[in-house]
């Protein structure tokens, strides 16, 4: 008699490699930052903190992973040079960016700028001579921007004006995750355990974060974490299980894929910011977002169809 425990393996196995599977899924978790992010913040605690118990937090969970798996890579130039550079690229300048702007511009806000990361993905990649997206992949992409667009006329929450120098300083993130996009993409140490990759550029990132927390003052600013053990544990959750996926995409899916998390993630950030905040937005935002659903869409039929 067969164990019935063993067959949803194979269909998990192929989800695991399925780009358009990991798009929705690394998209969406990013997607609970945001608000997450704006709690945190409404709980007194700074920027930076979080964004060092982001990649401290994820890393250590995905750390305690690879010692049951019992992976072990050894680190070489290469691979430290990885680290380095992915961390401050794709983590650490855009965490900081991003959680310093959710006070002034609203978490579903600041989850918009994260969409534009697949234009400035499209042109990086063909700087750098990577695959450029094929016709209906190019069509998404175009689609999700003019969604955000409209998105962006929509100048925040109701009754709110934009403050444009956080907007100004947040446009700097999608330029950053683009660069990160296509870096990660040249460089990849082959043979790394994505677990490995994950691990390894987030632990960097926290203890560049941490240095940054002890120059300006903020390390007792730590302690203000306990104040909100559930939020810090539903963010580590998110956190790990985002990066736990993240790498898989990059390697299945390539830097043009990837950079689509962000249009999802956008999408998810103001749902959640309306229905757990009480962000409230007008109309054009939701015509915008429909239309990057249609993108979003898009995209993830011609990942089906190759």
């Amino acid at each position: 008699m067969s164990n019935p425990t063993i067959a949803p393996q194979p269909l998990l196995a192929r989800l695991f490699h399925a780009p358009a599977a990991l798009l929705l899924s690394v998209g969406a978790l990013l997607g609970f930052t945001f608000p997450l992010g704006k709690l945190a913040a409404a709980a007194g605690i700074p920027p930076l903190v979080w964004a060092t118990l982001l990649s401290g937090g994820g890393a250590l969970v995905l750390a305690v992973a690879l010692l049951m798996k019992r992976q072990a890579t050894r680190p070489t130039p290469q691979l430290m040079r990885y680290f380095v550079i992915v961390a401050v690229v794709s983590y650490a300048l855009p965490n900081v960016l991003i959680f310093t702007a959710i006070p002034h511009l609203g978490s579903a806000y600041a989850a918009i700028v994260f969409t534009l990361s697949p234009m400035f993905t499209v042109i990086f990649s063909f700087l750098a001579r990577l695959r450029a997206p094929r016709r209906l992949e190019f069509a998404g992409i175009v689609i999700g921007f003019i969604g955000t667009l409209l998105v962006a006329s929509g100048r925040g929450e109701v009754g709110r004006p934009v403050e444009w120098f956080w907007v100004a300083l947040v446009a700097l993130v999608p330029v950053s995750l683009a660069l990160g996009n296509v870096y990660r993409t040249i460089d990849l140490p082959r043979g790394a355990p994505t677990l490995v990759l994950a691990v390894g550029s987030n632990a960097v990132a926290a203890l560049l974060l941490l240095l940054l927390c002890g120059l300006t003052g903020q390390l007792g600013d730590f302690a203000r974490l306990a104040t909100v053990p559930g939020l810090v544990a539903l963010q580590i959750a998110a956190t790990a299980a985002m990066l736990a996926l993240f790498f898989q995409l990059q390697v299945v899916g390539g830097p043009v894929t990837l950079s689509q998390i962000g249009t999802v993630a956008a999408g998810v950030g103001v749902l959640a910011g309306t229905i757990g905040l009480g962000e409230r937005y007008p109309a054009i935002v939701w015509i915008g977002i429909a239309i990057i659903a249609v993108g979003i869409s898009l995209t993830v039929r011609a990942r089906m169809r190759r």
